[in-house]
């Protein structure tokens, strides 16, 4: 961004896992130029007011509501989507809402948009420092594939994107909770974890990126698709005995192959889908953006995942009380 005057973001996804400390980050933002913020929440307003704060709602699957939406504002910060089924409500929020953003953002003449992704969209595989100009996509789900096609929208309209694959800390429904429920299951530890290693990033460094990105001078970044993990993998087995040992749940002391873990999640009906993420290589080189940003990818993943390992216990204790 070349203007000197205090650039205006509208933060889509704002009250969400990621796009809530994407706010918090932007708000402290910029120095003397700190953005002014616009807020887009599904149906409640997001908790931070104040000056320089506008809470607004809209519906990505509405697009009538987005009318407007984008007067005024220089920056597009695209961080909603729909995780999970139903496939209809994937495609309407991650390709038509973003479509119809895209359009709002083009006819109110928005600088830049910047959109989080997924690593997700490589599908599986084993990937060994692996640079996104070298990759293929091959989603797996209809998640992926519809954040791929957003990614598509968003590139033909100039804009960044940012794939990280695992994001953990306080908030995440996702990434830990699948972990302790694949370990229940198995009721083993399984030997492939401790050759994967894995591409991990802490939800605050993420999202201190995502605002860099989205304020960066123009020139700043070579290219408009970039991991954003830190740039240290961590092994699978190191990762999950983080998530048990956070939440107080026992390291099984019998360890399978991943064949023998495969018929135990079949006995019981549940997906492989957790379990093959973490008996093969899925390390995405991602020092770049760090570098050209001038930013630190966050603490090491030990460091990092205790700061966050309070709330993961509370959280974790409180579900298991109501269950």
């Amino acid at each position: 961004m070349t203007s000197s005057l205090a650039p205006t973001v509208l933060v889509t996804g704002a009250g969400g896992f990621v796009g809530s400390r994407v706010v918090e980050h932007a708000r402290h933002a910029g120095g003397a130029r700190r953005p002014r913020l616009r807020l887009l929440a599904h149906r409640r307003p997001v908790v931070p007011r104040g000056p320089g704060v506008e809470n607004v709602t809209g519906d990505l699957t509405r697009p009538g509501t987005l009318r407007g939406l984008c007067d005024g504002v220089d920056v597009l910060l695209h961080c909603a989507s729909h995780i999970g089924g139903p496939d209809e409500l994937c495609r309407a929020v991650n390709v038509d809402g973003t479509a119809a953003l895209l359009d709002e953002a083009r006819r109110a003449g928005v600088a830049r948009v910047v959109y989080l992704s997924t690593a997700a969209v490589y599908g599986r595989g084993s990937f060994v420092r692996a640079e996104a100009a070298d990759l293929e996509r091959a989603p797996l789900s209809e998640t992926s594939r519809t954040r791929a096609t957003a990614e598509d929208l968003v590139r033909a309209a100039g804009g960044h994107v940012l794939r990280p694959h695992l994001v953990y800390g306080a908030g995440d429904r996702w990434v830990v909770p699948g972990l302790l429920r694949l370990l229940g299951v198995l009721g083993a530890r399984v030997r492939e974890w401790e050759r994967a290693r894995l591409s991990v990033v802490d939800v605050d460094a993420l999202a201190g990126a995502l605002v860099a990105v989205a304020l960066a001078p123009e020139g700043r970044l070579r290219d408009t698709v970039h991991h954003a993990n830190h740039p240290d993998p961590v092994r699978a087995d190191d990762l999950v005995r983080a998530a048990a040992g956070a939440c107080g749940v026992p390291w099984p002391a019998e360890s399978v192959d991943y064949a023998e873990a495969c018929e135990r999640l079949a006995a019981r009906g549940v997906s492989t889908h957790t379990l093959d993420m973490l008996v093969s290589d899925h390390w995405f080189a991602s020092t770049a953006l760090w570098e050209e940003l001038g930013r630190a990818p966050g603490r090491p993943f030990a460091e990092g995942f205790a700061g966050h390992a309070a709330w993961y216990r509370e959280q974790y204790a409180t579900a298991d009380r109501t269950a």
